[in-house]
């Protein structure tokens, strides 16, 4: 897959580099959950069908980031990821639009003639509730209308699981929630954060439990405070373990940034500086302050025991 960083307004030797009769799926997709790959997936079906390559369209950084609206903070899947996913669903090119304040005033019939017309996208295929343009202005209808014939739009319906629609805003709200069962359910796979092993307190390993203190690579939406099951994956490896998300009341007050402290269950060895990848399987209990260090190790030495046995079923 190969991924092309775009500016509006574009210009045209890179209209001209990239200009090819193309099937694009258009959206932000942060999460590429199941409503987005139904989306995707239709655009690489069909691409596939007519010969032509299958191509992404989305924007970084996130609108909502740009603009400061809504509850919006962090990304459920970081450029990284979105790309290494992409690239599984058979997506060959990616193209990333640099959204900023000046893109964010573009009219929805400046858009389309200035980025999708250029690159000769025959048909674009979008999600129902798609929209796009100055004050979000635009949508399918009109994306049909301003392609003038020369590009086709297809619209997929929403994505339904249990009669509820699959949505970026769920899965944000149920990862803040605790309710991580339900977050891999909708996006399919497992809600994973990915960054390097650094140096912590070390106090991990002076109760029995030592901790790997994993430093997040991006700017992830962060899971409620508490612990949690989860698969660590370590050069391809994949190795069960208990991960506290949080601010460890029982040895600070006053902290608000939270820490990621992974214990690997039958595991010894020396990880830092080395990158780890962490997928969430199930929350065991939200974080609290303990009144005394021995009751701590002894929550922690039943957290492992609990997610031993979820870890059993994986």
């Amino acid at each position: 897959m190969r991924t092309v960083t775009l500016t509006y307004p574009m210009p045209p030797e890179t209209a001209a580099e990239w200009a090819q009769p193309q099937i694009a799926a258009l959206g932000q997709f942060d999460g590429l959950h199941r409503g987005h790959v139904s989306v995707i997936s239709s655009a690489v079906a069909l691409a596939r069908k007519e010969g032509v390559p299958a191509a992404v369209m989305t924007f970084y950084p996130h609108p909502k980031d740009v603009m400061g609206k809504g509850d919006y903070e962090g990304y459920l899947t970081p450029p990284r990821d979105k790309s290494e996913l992409l690239a599984g669903m058979g997506v060959d090119i990616l193209f990333v639009i640099e959204f900023n304040e000046e893109l964010s005033r573009v009219s929805p019939r400046d858009f389309v003639l200035g980025m999708l017309l250029p690159l000769k996208i025959t048909t674009a295929v979008v999600g129902f509730d798609f929209r796009f343009g100055y004050m979000g202005e635009g949508d399918a209808d009109m994306l049909r209308l301003l392609g003038n014939g020369s590009m086709r739009v297809e619209t997929v319906p929403p994505f339904l699981l249990n009669g509820v629609k699959v949505s970026s805003s769920g899965i944000r709200k149920g990862l803040q929630s605790g309710e991580v069962e339900l977050v891999n359910f909708w996006f399919g796979r497992r809600y994973h954060l990915r960054g390097t092993v650094a140096h912590g307190e070390k106090r991990g390993r002076t109760i029995g439990f030592p901790t790997a203190n994993l430093e997040l690579e991006d700017r992830y939406v962060i899971p409620s405070r508490g612990v949690y099951a989860v698969r660590a994956f370590h050069n391809g490896k994949a190795m069960p373990g208990v991960m506290n998300v949080g601010v460890k009341p029982t040895f600070h007050e006053g902290v608000t940034t939270p820490t990621f402290e992974v214990h690997l269950l039958d595991f010894s060895g020396d990880l830092y500086g080395q990158e780890m990848m962490v997928e969430l399987v199930s929350f065991i209990r939200p974080e609290h302050r303990f009144d005394s260090v021995e009751s701590l190790i002894a929550q922690i030495r039943e957290d492992a025991k609990t997610a031993g046995k979820i870890l059993q079923e994986y």
